[in-house]
């Protein structure tokens, strides 16, 4: 049995003076926090989970038609493996991406026919969630000793590259003599994730990747909370202080559902060493790297192109 992660609550409507100390301490020691009272209403979360299982329970034949392209749309189970080994299957999970919402052109919909109320559910939730991230962004660059609009000033938060995926783990497995993963251990590419879900666990992190044997610790999910976790962007951008925590998906036999939410910043932006996180002392471990490049890379190594 793996124990329980003691995350810290960081309140978004708390004084702007005392939460980014909370938020420092926070990614410096485990990269994953819990975020509450951030504006996205309940009700509204409860009406995407309804519309994604809606989505997720039509035939494959429907779901297909909508397959992956631009980094939107549908991928089906075991389409996705984040951490390659030999004779994996990839991991037991289906998804599906919604972009930009002002790259019209580029998102894929399911037809209103068939779920008249989805498109207008998950626009409105994703501008929630961006008005909450860009919140937390702006009390992330106080955390880090920077002026509190610095990340728009720098142009990350100019057109951000957000990105809504809908994940739906199933509760049944077929046997394998593979060890299979709802979602393999991984960190993620871009700033921040806000994820939340449907109250079914699985999710566990790992705070020291890089020591053997990991150790797992379970992530329960907490009413009304986002679940934030830094990416290796940041993780880049900030010389390593806040670290980009693996985690992972394990198979629970109960179906799961869940809301991840991605925030990156402008694909023109170049992550490059904060000021305030590098010294003599502590010198410069990456090297600069416009923000669209990095993720294409990234993106390549999971899905075998964008």
């Amino acid at each position: 049995m793996a124990a329980t992660a003691k995350l810290p609550i960081i309140d978004l409507s708390a004084p702007a003076f005392s939460t980014p100390n909370l938020i420092r301490q926070a990614c410096a020691e485990y990269g994953f926090f819990y975020l509450v009272n951030h504006g996205v209403e309940e009700e509204l979360v409860a009406t995407v989970f309804e519309q994604s299982k809606k989505f997720f329970s039509l035939s494959l034949d429907n779901k297909m038609k909508l397959l992956r392209k631009e980094h939107r749309g549908y991928s089906p189970l075991y389409a996705e493996n984040l951490n390659p080994s030999p004779g994996s299957i990839g991991d037991s999970k289906e998804s599906f991406y919604v972009g930009p919402l002002q790259q019209t052109s580029l998102n894929q919909w399911p037809s209103e026919e068939l779920l008249p109320s989805w498109r207008p559910t998950m626009e409105a939730y994703y501008c929630k969630t961006m008005s909450a991230g860009r919140r937390l962004i702006s009390l992330i660059a106080l955390a880090l000793n920077l002026d509190q609009d610095y990340f728009e000033k720098i142009g990350a938060l100019n057109g951000p590259e957000a990105f809504l995926r809908l994940l739906h783990y199933p509760g049944e497995l077929g046997h394998s003599e593979e060890e299979t993963y709802g979602a393999s251990a991984h960190s993620d590419y871009g700033m921040v994730t806000l994820l939340v879900s449907d109250g079914v666990p699985g999710l566990q992190v790992c705070r020291e990747k890089f020591k053997e044997p990991q150790i797992w610790e379970d992530v329960l999910p907490l009413r009304g909370a986002f679940i934030v976790n830094i990416g290796d962007m940041m993780e880049r951008w900030t010389n390593g202080m806040f670290r980009s925590t693996l985690h992972r998906v394990m198979p629970t036999g109960q179906e799961r559902y869940s809301l991840a939410f991605f925030f990156d910043p402008n694909p023109d932006c170049i992550v490059q060493c904060l000021e305030s996180c590098c010294s003599e002392s502590c010198p410069e471990r990456f090297s600069p790297i416009r923000s669209g490049d990095y993720l294409k890379e990234k993106f390549k190594l999971t899905y075998g192109s964008d």
